[in-house]
């Protein structure tokens, strides 16, 4: 069974950081890392679960008056639901692979086309949070709460995905990922199976929407279902070290520093940091298949190995 220290040791490194630094530089490029890494632990579709999440937390506060924490919940469920919901439709008609990865993408666009013409998400416009400065509507004078409340997140994701990988739901899910059809015929139920990854990780990316609706307190069909979040999120994970447990945190700090650097020096060249990711996946593809994870891994053992007999004199 695999432990959880590893987790507890990195979030309790992150949790520090505001004890040495209160710099919004710093804290603003943490606190977009973490959420990206947060996307990143869900599963395809980002921008369907995110952008739903986003507008429900934000119409609930605009439209409605409810409170941003209730809000919180409802959008997440909201993502939850509109996963099961297209988890039902697309497994109960067999797709896999690149099919389902298609068909996701295209309700996401369908998502995107229906808010940019409906009145209630604030249509082509988009929706703008009213600025309340308190703690009870979920907006804070300092970033410091925000980077503790995305890293909780990021934390209990991180905790949900290794308590999947010591329980008999990570073996289904590895045996229907090796080869569905066999796992059907030993008798799991994949269609419950799947159905229940899409809507949990519906849940963790309807979080980040949440989040991100709350941070900057705006959001728009561009933002909400654009494929930016899509983008980060499938390619943290793979920069990262797909399969392990740090390899969205560490695949988005990769591309997100990348993405600083090039405005910095590109002077925010319009499209260059898709240029860069497009390299950076070419890259880690060719030269290091297992990601950065992999890389620090072969580094951290190699002064570990035993030398050959004939090297000890």
């Amino acid at each position: 069974m695999k432990t959880y220290w590893p987790i507890v040791l990195v979030v309790v490194l992150l949790a520090i950081v505001p004890f040495v630094t209160t710099s919004n530089v710093v804290l603003n490029f943490l606190i977009t890392t973490l959420l990206i890494a947060l996307v990143g632990q869900g599963w395809n579709m980002h921008a369907a679960f995110f952008g739903t999440a986003a507008y429900t937390t934000a119409i609930l506060q605009v439209q409605y008056g409810i409170n941003a924490w209730l809000g919180l919940f409802a959008g997440i469920f909201a993502g939850s639901l509109v996963g099961a919901v297209i988890g039902v439709l697309c497994f109960r008609s067999g797709l896999r692979g690149s099919y389902f990865s298609l068909v996701t993408l295209a309700f996401a666009e369908v998502l995107r086309i229906f808010s940019s013409v409906t009145p209630i998400t604030g249509a082509g416009v988009g929706t703008l949070i009213k600025l309340d400065l308190r703690p009870e509507a979920f907006q804070f004078q300092s970033r410091v709460p925000f980077y503790w409340i995305v890293l909780t997140l990021v934390a209990l994701s991180l905790v949900t995905v290794r308590a999947a990988e010591n329980s008999r739901f990570g073996a289904y899910l590895v045996a229907i990922r090796e080869n569905e059809d066999a796992a059907s015929a030993l008798g799991i139920n994949t269609f419950a199976v799947k159905l229940a990854a899409i809507t949990l990780s519906a849940a963790i990316t309807g979080a980040a929407g949440c989040f991100y609706a709350q941070y900057f307190l705006f959001i728009d069909t561009a933002i909400a279902y654009g494929p930016w979040i899509s983008i980060d999120a499938l390619l943290a994970p793979i920069v990262g070290g797909a399969g392990t447990l740090f390899a969205s945190l560490l695949g988005a700090l990769v591309i997100k520093a990348l993405g600083e650097a090039t405005k910095l020096l590109s002077g925010d060249a319009p499209g260059l940091d898709l240029v860069i990711y497009g390299l950076v996946l070419i890259a880690v593809v060719g030269l290091a298949p297992r990601g950065v994870a992999g890389v620090l891994t072969a580094l951290f053992r190699r002064p570990f190995r035993a030398q050959p007999e004939g090297d000890n004199g």
